[in-house]
């Protein structure tokens, strides 16, 4: 059976064949690649509170309704480092590194994205 459909393949067909894998590899790459961010922003209850730098290393504490947020920014990545929210899914988010990543504390109205130089691209948090 296997050695039938070979017969029937051609060297254009495989060629073809080739040629299209290829052509989706580097689609997949390119599609999937995103730009580097430059600066965090930090949210406190809907409204900015503070931009930072990503190359700075600095430790920001950001009052809420709970407590304070710690925002920890290092080396080019940012974090929220602690959160007295009671499940902490902003802390285990862990570390940031490309444009549009962000994580939020919703107990705490405390949120960070990562921006670049170039416009955030259209997702389900900016439609």
């Amino acid at each position: 059976m296997v050695i039938e459909t070979w017969r029937i393949l051609k060297w254009g067909d495989v060629l073809c064949l080739l040629l299209l894998v290829l052509i989706w590899g580097a689609i997949s790459l390119w599609s999937w690649q995103q730009p580097h961010a430059t600066r965090v922003r930090i949210y406190q209850d809907g409204k900015v509170f503070a931009e930072l730098d990503l190359m700075a290393a600095k430790t920001m504490r950001v009052p809420g309704p709970l407590g304070e947020t710690i925002v920890e920014v290092n080396a080019g990545k940012a974090r929220i480092a602690n959160d007295p929210s009671p499940r902490q899914y902003c802390v285990k988010a862990g570390w940031l590194q490309q444009a549009g990543q962000s994580t939020i504390c919703l107990p705490n109205r405390t949120s960070i994205e990562l921006v670049g130089k170039q416009a955030r691209p259209y997702d389900s948090l900016s439609y």
